[in-house]
């Protein structure tokens, strides 16, 4: 090589020291300010992500409150603090020490979308049937201090509605009044069909919307004796007057033979039955499954299998329910022991007048007016549910189409709607279909609006789950 051209290169080479030394002074700082802004982004995420969890926890353990017998604002509003990410609460965060919940929070709300979509109605405090918790800090930053950003506000927002989420397992006891006033038609425009007819639709829905299993499994499997592997909610249907025991399958074999209706004798004999089929959760083939098995027993009881007879109502007896709200309880009970963690539940459908004559109750006293007795007969029943919530079950009762008058038998006077919402373990439980044909407009349950006997089943379905959080801008 020219000794003069390699001079000239090494010379333009020496030059080019000093671009390096310039480009690594401006670079150094825009690293730093990316390092910077990567660890701090980092950070906010984790904040972020902290002050949802909290904030959810809030909200659901507040839409749980809330749906308790006597909540009240303040009430509601002590358990959402509670849970909250607020210094000294469970969900403390000692990286926020600042967080804490937004003015004005939580706010109570009654959204339509439950309403008409899911049947959860506004019985929550001050009318609600959700409600809104927002929490809000200012955080800390780390290295963005430098370029002069030292803190940054955050906000979580969480909403949740007091039902909504599986909270199973139950053993479920539904008693349908199959006396002779349930073939009457019901010409009211949610029903005009016979009551039986309108009463086993409701209970079909019901079935419709309860947990055969669990929900992380795609098939319920096989069933055996009309119980599945892995129930969840178990479904057993009583009747009263009792039945035979050599004919109850006329309840449920699709109108193949007709079963035999029973007095409400004392004792009990062992002939005779209250329980059409025993606890089954077969009555869907999976908990996703959006119609019911038309195999299973309880579902053609129910009249859930087309062109195959529903469970009849016989008659041939007055009305007379303490009974069979015993028998229920105790299947339950026997039911609960090989499902420990399960809730017990009794709903009860009638019109709510005893009218059980002597004739129809062999054996009872006719002079006590304690059970069992023909005298007394819907406080007998009163004390009965009684017995049952005292036993930790919980009762719903549905008075459909319950007259002004009736509960000839006792003393003091009472209504049969007074004894239908007095069965009930709590007010909230108590439903009425007063639009049906011969009922009392009268007979109202302050807190449940819901009147057609699928709202109500849908209502009762919903009260069978827990709280659960919602999109934000559910309306």
């Amino acid at each position: 090589m020219n000794r003069n051209n390699e001079g000239c290169l090494h010379g333009a080479r020496r030059g080019r020291r000093g671009q390096i030394i310039i480009f690594t002074t401006l670079f150094v700082p825009v690293l730093f300010g990316m390092g910077a802004l990567t660890i701090d982004y980092g950070l906010v995420y984790v904040y972020n992500s902290q002050i949802n969890a909290s904030t959810q926890a809030a909200a659901l353990a507040g839409a749980y409150a809330m749906s308790q017998t006597g909540a009240t604002l303040a009430s509601t509003t002590a358990v959402v603090t509670a849970y909250s990410g607020t210094s000294g609460d469970k969900n403390a965060n000692t990286d926020l020490p600042g967080l804490a919940l937004a003015s004005g929070y939580p706010q109570l709300s009654c959204l339509n979308t439950l309403i008409n979509v899911y049947g959860i109605q506004c019985w929550g405090p001050s009318g609600s049937n959700a409600l809104v918790v927002k929490q809000t800090v200012t955080a800390p930053l780390l290295f963005l201090r430098v370029f002069g950003f030292s803190t940054v506000t955050l906000s979580a927002t969480a909403t949740a509605a007091m039902r909504g989420a599986s909270s199973g397992p139950f053993n479920v006891a539904i008693i349908v009044d199959t006396t002779g006033s349930m073939n009457t038609v019901d010409s009211s425009v949610t029903c005009n069909n016979t009551r039986i007819y309108c009463a086993l639709e409701g209970v079909q829905l019901l079935l419709g919307t309860l947990s055969p299993c669990l929900p992380t499994e795609s098939s319920c499997g096989a069933a055996s004796a009309g119980m599945v592997s892995n129930s969840v909610d178990r479904v057993s249907l009583f009747t009263f007057p009792s039945v035979t025991t050599a004919t109850v399958a006329g309840d449920y074999n699709c109108g193949t033979s007709t079963p035999t209706t029973s007095a409400y004798a004392t004792p009990f004999p062992a002939t005779s039955t209250y329980q059409v089929l025993s606890f089954a959760s077969d009555y869907r083939l999976s908990d996703s499954a959006t119609s019911l098995n038309t195999s299973s027993n309880v579902v053609k009881a129910a009249g859930g299998k087309s062109g195959c007879a529903s469970m009849p109502a016989i008659g041939g007896f007055g009305t007379y329910y303490a009974q069979v709200i015993y028998a229920a309880q105790a299947a339950l009970v026997a039911e609960q022991s090989s499902y420990a963690n399960s809730q017990n539940v009794i709903i009860l459908l009638s019109d709510g007048d005893a009218t059980a004559t002597r004739t129809d109750m062999p054996g009872a006293s006719t002079t006590s007016g304690v059970y069992i007795s023909t005298l007394q007969q819907c406080h007998q029943a009163i004390t009965a549910a009684g017995a049952a919530a005292a036993a930790g079950t919980r009762v719903y009762t549905v008075a459909y189409g319950a007259e002004s008058s009736g509960c000839a038998s006792d003393s003091p006077a009472i209504t049969p709607c007074q004894t239908m919402e007095q069965i009930a373990s709590s007010p909230n439980y108590f439903f009425s279909d007063y639009t049906a044909t011969g009922g009392s407009s009268s007979c109202i349950s302050a807190a449940q609006p819901a009147t057609s006997l699928n709202q109500i089943f849908k209502a009762i379905s919903m009260d069978l789950t827990n709280a659960k959080l919602i999109p934000n801008n559910t309306t």
